[in-house]
């Protein structure tokens, strides 16, 4: 399914002394990125935000339309560019992505807005409220019947803090996120969505997003759509139910259980890797509409910390894995995880993905310290095998594989604070072989 890159993180403007140029700041990596076996890049919300507190990372959506053309709610007087960039920026770097062979998909946020220019009276509540939206685009107005309560039925309710609600059951809302989505895929050269905040809207209004054909140069556009539906399991198969029940073009999730799982793997002392092979996680479930990730742009403090010890274990779990990996830009780039050229990093993860990380998958052992799998192979994939040790010793595990008379090789490689040179290993005609990894560390093996 190819890797994704999240080439954002949280005021990652400002953090990497790219304010107002974020989108010519990503072409520049595009080469490397390609290079190292990322498929698709993820971008942070294109729109004006409001920027009430400062420039914002978009969330906070005012001018759907607006990428950087007018004059309007930029901290700056005169400033007409979004903390990322420009609109003909944004357009270059879409095309800069294609040229690579790669596609780049969009957040979008259709569930709050905020920065109205004027209060209105809202009969319902009988109070008057900040839903007056006026952009200079001209383009998708919103007034008070456009946000809940209105006078069209309230489909959801899930709001997100005090934003406005949109009433996505109005004809005008839900026609202008229509259109939007069109002009994105269309006009600027987006390939997909990322949808924030699904829990806030109806499931169908993804779906009529993506049962709509699209085309630009004449080609039709093949969409991918991935939802952030923060919860468990339960609620993530019921959600995924609702859009895909009939459709041609299926929406997958991120797998936010599995996430947190492999966050207990990094940083809990005495984790089980039992726990690895259990269900209740996306990518056994439903593996074609799972993206796995390690953290995002969401986990940075408080409730919702990062992942702070042995991040690679994690990385090496999804990248070998079935699903849709999604690699974190401030992991690859910021905390020095991508590690070009060498076995021990990201990079070297990825590029084995792509080459090898086929077919189903098969637990050949597993224990509280030590975890096997492979990966079968299919098309130009052959398989692989994947050793990871929770131990503080090396370990070795006698296993049967589905390589016999094969010589698997070490592709990629890491371990807790050691330095650690495995060796290929020889399988045997029915199969058995001995593979070890390093202390808090793994062994991903090929032929």
């Amino acid at each position: 399914m190819g890797v994704l890159m999240q080439a954002f993180y949280w005021d990652c403007p400002r953090e990497e002394q790219q304010e107002f140029a974020w989108w010519n700041f990503v072409a520049t990596k595009l080469d490397d990125l390609h290079n190292a076996g990322i498929t698709a890049l993820w971008l942070p919300p294109a729109g004006k935000g409001a920027n009430l507190g400062g420039m914002s990372m978009g969330y906070d959506v005012y001018d759907y339309y607006d990428l950087g053309d007018y004059a309007q709610k930029c901290v700056i007087p005169g400033e007409k560019r979004t903390w990322f960039g420009s609109k003909e920026e944004l357009k270059a770097l879409t095309k800069a992505v294609h040229a690579r062979r790669m596609k780049v998909y969009a957040d979008l946020v259709l569930n709050h807005n905020n920065g109205a220019d004027a209060e209105e009276f809202n009969p319902i509540l009988q109070q008057n409220r900040w839903t007056k939206f006026t952009p200079q685009s001209n383009i998708f107005t919103r007034d008070w019947t456009c946000f809940n309560p209105s006078p069209y039925m309230e489909m959801d309710d899930v709001t997100f803090g005090t934003m406005p609600d949109l009433c996505h059951i109005n004809p005008r809302v839900s026609t202008g996120i229509l259109n939007h989505a069109k002009w994105m895929i269309q006009e600027i050269g987006f390939d997909g969505f990322r949808y924030d905040f699904v829990k806030g809207f109806g499931a169908w209004i993804v779906r009529a997003i993506h049962d709509r054909q699209y085309t630009r140069d004449n080609v039709i556009v093949g969409l991918f759509g991935v939802g952030e539906c923060w919860a468990g399991d339960a609620f993530i198969d019921s959600w995924l139910d609702s859009v895909n029940k009939w459709a041609t073009n299926r929406v997958g999730a991120f797998d936010f259980p599995l996430r947190y799982r492999l966050k207990d793997l990094c940083d809990t002392p005495g984790f089980s890797l039992r726990t690895l092979a259990d269900g209740g996680v996306l990518m056994k479930d439903r593996p074609f509409e799972a993206v796995t990730f390690v953290d995002n742009h969401d986990f940075r403090d408080g409730e919702t910390p990062e992942i702070i010890n042995d991040k690679m274990l994690a990385y090496a779990y999804i990248l070998t894995h079935e699903g849709y990996p999604c690699v974190y830009w401030k992991d690859y780039f910021r905390y020095g995880l991508g590690k070009p050229g060498e076995p021990s990093g990201i990079e070297k993860l990825a590029q084995v993905h792509e080459s090898h990380a086929g077919g189903g998958t098969n637990i050949l052992y597993v224990d509280d310290l030590f975890y096997a799998m492979e990966r079968t192979g299919a098309g130009d994939q052959p398989g692989l095998v994947f050793a990871l040790n929770n131990s503080g010793d090396v370990l070795r595990q006698r296993v049967k594989t589905g390589f016999p008379g094969k010589v698997l090789k070490p592709l990629a490689w890491r371990g807790k604070d050691m330095v650690y040179n495995p060796q290929p290993v020889t399988v045997d005609a029915e199969g058995w072989c001995e593979v070890e990894a390093p202390r808090r560390g793994y062994v991903v093996y090929g032929v």
